[in-house]
């Protein structure tokens, strides 16, 4: 199959088109993609901010295709009628959503099938698809750039897991180096025999293969794939972690251990309902489980990582330029809920830039979020008044947003949660506050306080009212009004504007009055 260069220097181009068209591009035109794994089909349509794609449209049939290839040598027949089902339908809805071209990507169980031609061709009948059938490499090299749209300052090896293949990638500053492939799919493992033991010494043999070829100089190994998805889930259930978004949840070696060690000891019916993952699924975790074991035990990693981005964000990240590439995906996906959901686009960069005397010492790490929060800070405003402080924490710690770890999304929650009420105190939020520490809870109030303030002091322009100026070494806070600000300045603002001065524990003063 023919290969074409990208304008990043790719070599793989199934859309047919520029999906960016151009470098400066802000949002994206919706683009449908299909992934045809081992295990499952699935359809994403992605909209939205273009350096931080969003899921308009997430859809997942688990078809097996795979099932049985590893002694049969052909797609499971029960699978391809299901993936052929799914596929006629995802094509409809990519019709009915005027998505001009639905993209179509292949993996291990069709490139390595007897029959993978002729299930392709049979695609192309039924649905007017076309199925890019990738290579091993390519597939690795694909989960690895969807890594790093997701994770930029990603670095260390990219592991994808599916039900025929597991892949390996090396990444760092957004470029992927060495990719390689291997049979370590569950669909396969299932077909080892001798026993556990057995296994073990098939899984551990292939595992150093790899290693002899990738290093084991990787502090972090970044997992991609359904499979280890369920078992990231499963840890957190086991240790009672507060928060289920699984994109940049870590694990360290021992809790890897302490997990897979429960999993083989607990009945699978009895997980899988706790936690909601489908039947199918769970039967491939425990020989999922006995793989992770073995690549944490060999490569001997600091820590495990969650990417719930993979094959399917690698095709679009293949086609960013490098402008766009470099953008922050977090600042871009909060600029783009503003002009979206906000009653004021580009409030939120008035904001910041108000506010900024309160932040002048931060770290570049805690001002983006400054600069995130400021742009999310009205994107809750159509909500009942009585639950907008908790709609917009649920929506920043739960939202499919990127660059963002799990003690970031609490950090922004909390303070867009202060943005609309001065208390904290039984908030049903309150398990996810142990994510932070003291110190960072204290900041999230200020930077809150600050924003409710600020939001409704001026409407159009707080700088155009008056100007903050704090002393910490005489601890005060004062704001400059200025003629238009005397007249904004009310008995609401003035209040407000104490809760600020109280929160950072500082004497309030007012000039210009």
């Amino acid at each position: 199959m023919n290969r074409v260069k990208t304008a990043s220097g790719g070599k793989f181009e199934p859309f047919g088109r520029p999906i960016f068209p151009k470098p400066s591009a802000r949002s994206l035109k919706r683009v449908g993609v299909v992934d045809v794994g081992s295990n499952s089909v699935r359809m994403v349509v992605f909209d939205g901010a273009a350096r931080s794609p969003a899921y308009f449209y997430n859809e997942k049939v688990m078809a097996g295709l795979g099932d049985g290839l590893a002694r049969t040598g052909i797609l499971n027949p029960k699978g391809v009628e299901r993936a052929l089902s799914a596929l006629r339908r995802f094509a409809l809805i990519a019709d009915a959503m005027e998505i001009e071209q639905l993209t179509c990507v292949a993996t291990a169980a069709v490139r390595e099938a007897a029959n993978g031609d002729e299930f392709r061709r049979e695609v192309e009948k039924q649905t007017g698809l076309k199925l890019w059938v990738v290579s091993g490499e390519e597939e690795a090299n694909l989960s690895a750039q969807g890594v790093a749209l997701g994770w930029p300052e990603a670095s260390g090896l990219v592991c994808d897991i599916g039900g025929s293949s597991m892949e390996l990638a090396e990444l760092s500053g957004g470029k992927v180096g060495r990719c390689v492939t291997s049979p370590l799919g569950p669909f396969r493992l299932q077909q080892v025999e001798g026993g556990d033991k057995a296994l073990k010494k098939h899984i551990a043999g292939i595992v150093e293969g790899l290693a002899a070829e990738m290093g084991t100089d990787h502090d972090t190994i970044f997992l991609v794939g359904g499979s280890w998805r369920a078992i990231a889930r499963l840890d957190m259930e086991r240790t009672g972690y507060p928060m289920t978004v699984l994109h940049e949840y870590r694990m360290n070696p021992a809790a890897i251990d302490e997990t897979v060690n429960w999993i083989a000891e607990s009945d699978p019916n009895e997980l899988r309902s706790r936690v909601g993952i489908s039947s199918a699924r769970m039967e491939l975790v425990p020989l999922a489980s006995k793989v992770l074991r073995q690549l944490v035990e060999t490569f001997q990693p600091k820590e495990i990582a969650i990417s719930s981005y993979g094959i399917r964000e690698g095709m679009l990240y293949e086609q960013m330029s490098t402008a766009l590439r470099k953008r922050d995906p977090l600042i871009e996906a909060a600029r783009f809920s503003e002009k979206q959901m906000s009653r004021m686009p580009g409030f939120g960069k008035k904001l910041y830039a108000f506010l900024q005397p309160l932040f002048a010492d931060v770290t570049p790490e805690r001002d983006r979020l400054i600069r995130a929060a400021c742009l999310l800070h009205d994107t809750a405003w159509r909500a009942h008044p009585d639950y907008r402080a908790d709609a917009c924490f649920d929506n920043v710690t739960r939202a499919n947003m990127a660059a963002i770890s799990h003690p970031e999304r609490v950090f922004v929650g909390l303070a867009l949660l202060h943005r609309y009420k001065n208390s904290r105190n039984n908030s049903p939020m309150a398990p996810l506050f142990k994510l932070l520490t003291d110190e960072q809870i204290r900041d999230a109030e200020v930077l809150g306080k600050a924003m409710r303030f600020g939001a409704m002091f001026a409407v159009k322009d707080p700088e155009s009212a008056g100007t903050l100026k704090f002393n910490d070494k005489t601890n005060t806070l004062r704001l400059n009004l200025t003629k238009k600000g005397r007249a904004l300045f009310g008995e609401v603002a003035d209040a407000r504007f104490r809760s600020l001065a109280g929160s950072l524990n500082a004497t309030a003063e007012v000039q210009g009055i």
